[in-house]
């Protein structure tokens, strides 16, 4: 994430005051974009309808490519980078409302139906009528919102203070270097007991939060344009058919198939 971003000034507030539990908003800003970190009341669905999306909080990073939406709890202070021609469409919802969109973050898949309901929502007036068709329209969309299938593009960030630094650095700098070893090295710790703290804290060995860590950060980049060749290797691997087999291992298609439209309709 080494481009220039330009600070989003947003008024997320439209969505908090309406006076409907649920409301939806449209935000299509030009080129790469970033809304500084943040906080809301409500919950929310933060839906890419194109581009990529990286939405990073203290518990970690979720990256959330065309046709997939993040939920995040209210409260939960998260900030939004955007990659590519990004058309983002967020689900603003009363807390209280749907006990089971949960307390944590995660990224779902977005199907035909929720993706027509969302696009629909964002056309309705923030105050419209209750106990007709527009209320309607929104019960059903929290409906398949709490149906739909979690995603596993997450990136887990550890809370151990020391640890925590390195895996950020890996964050902002996908093509660093990252042994057991050397990390081992840089807090004075054995390899045996930074392995051991290492899945305690993110649920992840070493090795599989580093290729997972890699492998997500590079969908805002492809989405931007850039050749694999060129993703490749700033996010740290040899080849770009290393870079293929690890993505199609992980996601199940090759790159140049994830990123098709028709494929994440």
């Amino acid at each position: 994430m080494d481009k220039h971003f330009t600070p989003l000034d947003l008024r997320p507030e439209q969505g908090e005051s309406t006076p409907r539990a649920v409301a939806v908003l449209a935000t299509d800003p030009e080129g790469d974009a970033v809304i500084p970190p943040h906080t809301h009341r409500r919950g929310q669905l933060i839906h890419a309808i194109s581009g990529v999306m990286l939405v990073s909080a203290a518990a970690g990073s979720w990256v959330v490519p065309t046709g997939r939406g993040v939920w995040v709890p209210g409260g939960m202070e998260h900030q939004i980078r955007m990659a590519g021609e990004v058309r983002m469409r967020t689900v603003f919802v009363e807390p209280g409302m749907r006990a089971d969109l949960g307390r944590h973050c995660r990224v779902i898949q977005v199907g035909e139906l929720l993706r027509t309901l969302i696009v629909t929502a964002a056309a309705l007036p923030l105050d419209y009528a209750p106990g007709g068709r527009d209320e309607r329209v929104m019960e059903l969309m929290l409906d398949e919102i709490e149906a739909a299938p979690a995603l596993a593009l997450h990136v887990p960030m550890p809370r151990h203070a020391r640890l925590a630094v390195l895996c950020e650095e890996l964050v902002r700098d996908p093509a660093l270097p990252a042994t057991l070893d050397d990390w081992a090295l840089r807090l004075h710790m054995n390899p045996r007991t930074l392995a051991r703290l290492f899945q305690r804290e993110t649920g992840m060995n070493f090795g599989a939060w580093c290729r997972q860590a890699r492998l997500l950060l590079s969908l805002p980049k492809l989405a931007g344009g850039a050749s694999i060749l060129e993703v490749a290797l700033s996010h740290g691997y040899e080849s770009p058919s290393a870079f293929t087999a690890m993505f199609r291992r992980t996601l199940g298609v090759p790159p140049s198939v994830y990123l098709r439209r028709d494929y994440l309709a």
